[in-house]
């Protein structure tokens, strides 16, 4: 530890954000990084614990105490080197990861975590800034040519190691650029897409080779990949929405939470959008679901303009505050408010909708508050579903590769494992595991990689 006492006297402190007043007005990121001195600071607070359980609760076991104390020493170089040997895409964990990291962390007991995904961001960052993070090309390849299907972090990051190997991945997506639901999925405010566009361009030089706008299982099939590769990847996500089948569910104004995100990313980026836009400007917005995608919704909302944002979830509202000695260090289900609650929204818990109420376009919702049986009627003229998904999709690729499903609509694997079952085809991320965070598909991604090359080294 490079001060074994200053968790005692440095408070933590985490990076600021731009005034609320101020960010709804732009798309761009709005959390500001911490001084490199102050950083530094945040990364002595470390205890280097005998069991580090920040550790232990990360999906990719990020190193954390090793780069905690590089960083506080000033050592960047080899912080970010430390950082690479377990995530491939910090920049994307450091902005958008719920950090589970620091709710195990032992400083958490006094809920005052150290700032690791603060730490972690501004290491990579400085990492870009310096020019550290170069391609990193195979010596030698092995001729063992790799489809990917899916361009989301899970594909990119099975990808990304596969190519480092010697092996000749290509990623296919059927987008018009590459990914997956971090182009699209999640606005620019919260991942600006540079991010992105120069990992693309590092993992280009390393030799993945990209082709977007094709749909695999629609636009080529499924057959023509495996006789053309060594193995086939399925790494198509699980984009399936859950539905809301209630009377007026056909109303003008009810939409899915990702067809409003998509289309306004398109915006944002200066692309068509291919529908027509779905615009929030002046309208009462009732959001359904309280996790990230509904949270996303309400950022996008108040940028556009809303008149009014309620977001309803139908659980009860968790505790304040969790019982340490139940909970730590797993993750605990307390009241969390996102940046884009902060931003101005009404949240109601317990409430279920039991129909949407209008004429040719939804004017209210009828709804039933669970701990009370009371029914309230809430004012909205345009809706956004985002109750989380179901699995991946049935009729695109998974359902057409002629492999087992779950129950759960996702891709069967053994446990631990990533080969299906057929012969030379794998799964990764969310098709596999189901809807879940951008670290566990990175994680699975890597997973994925060290499996399939296992295998064509057989």
């Amino acid at each position: 530890m490079a001060n074994p006492t200053a968790f005692l006297t440095i408070d933590r402190r985490d990076r600021p954000s731009a005034p609320v007043a101020e960010r709804v007005r732009s798309w761009a990121e709005f959390v500001r990084p911490l001084p490199e001195s102050e950083v530094r600071r945040q990364g002595e607070r470390c205890m280097d614990c005998g069991i580090p359980f920040c550790h232990a609760a990360c999906p990719v076991s990020n190193l954390i105490p090793d780069w905690n104390d590089l960083a506080a020493r000033g050592r960047w170089r080899e912080a970010l080197a430390r950082l690479h040997r377990t995530n491939n895409f910090p920049e994307f964990t450091g902005r958008v990861c719920p950090a589970p990291c620091e709710a195990a962390c032992t400083l958490n007991l006094d809920d005052a975590p150290v700032t690791i995904k603060t730490i972690e961001c501004a290491i990579v960052d400085r990492g870009w800034d310096e020019g550290w993070i170069v391609p990193e090309i195979a010596p030698r390849g092995t001729g063992k040519r790799i489809a990917i299907v899916g361009s989301g972090p899970a594909g990119l990051a099975c990808a990304q190691q596969l190519a480092r190997i010697g092996h000749a991945p290509t990623v296919f997506e059927k987008a018009d650029r590459i990914g997956g639901l971090l182009r699209y999925g999640i606005p620019d405010f919260k991942l600006a897409k540079r991010e992105i566009d120069r990992r693309i361009a590092q993992m280009e030089a390393e030799g993945v080779i990209f082709r977007t706008g094709i749909e695999v299982g629609r636009g080529v099939s499924v057959e023509r990949l495996r006789d053309d590769y060594h193995v086939l990847v399925l790494a198509a996500g699980a984009e399936r929405p859950r539905d809301l089948p209630v009377p007026g569910r056909g109303l003008g104004g009810v939409h899915f939470a990702m067809d409003y995100l998509v289309r306004q990313n398109r915006r944002v980026a200066g692309l068509d959008a291919r529908d027509a836009p779905i615009d929030a400007a002046g309208r009462h917005v009732v959001v359904l679901g309280g996790g990230d995608t509904g949270s996303d919704c309400i950022g996008t909302a108040r940028r556009q303009g809303a008149a009014s944002v309620t977001q309803l979830e139908i659980l009860p509202r968790p505790p304040a505050r969790e019982d340490k000695g139940l909970t730590w260090p797993d993750w605990p289900m307390i009241l969390r408010t996102s940046s884009s609650q902060q931003e101005g929204c009404v949240r109601e818990f317990a409430v279920a909708t039991e129909a949407f109420l209008g004429r040719d376009r939804v004017e209210a919702l009828r709804c039933r508050r669970l701990d009370t049986g009371e029914t309230l009627d809430v004012p909205a003229d345009l809706v956004l579903l985002a109750m989380g998904f179901t699995g991946a999709d049935a009729e695109g690729v998974v359902g057409r590769a002629g492999v087992e499903l779950t129950g759960a609509s996702t891709i069967a694997t053994p446990a631990g494992r990533y080969a299906t079952s057929r012969e030379g085809v794998f799964a990764c991320g969310d098709a596999r595991r189901g809807a879940s965070l951008v670290v566990w598909a990175i994680r699975e991604g890597r997973d994925c990689a060290a499996e399939v090359d296992a295998w064509l080294r057989a």
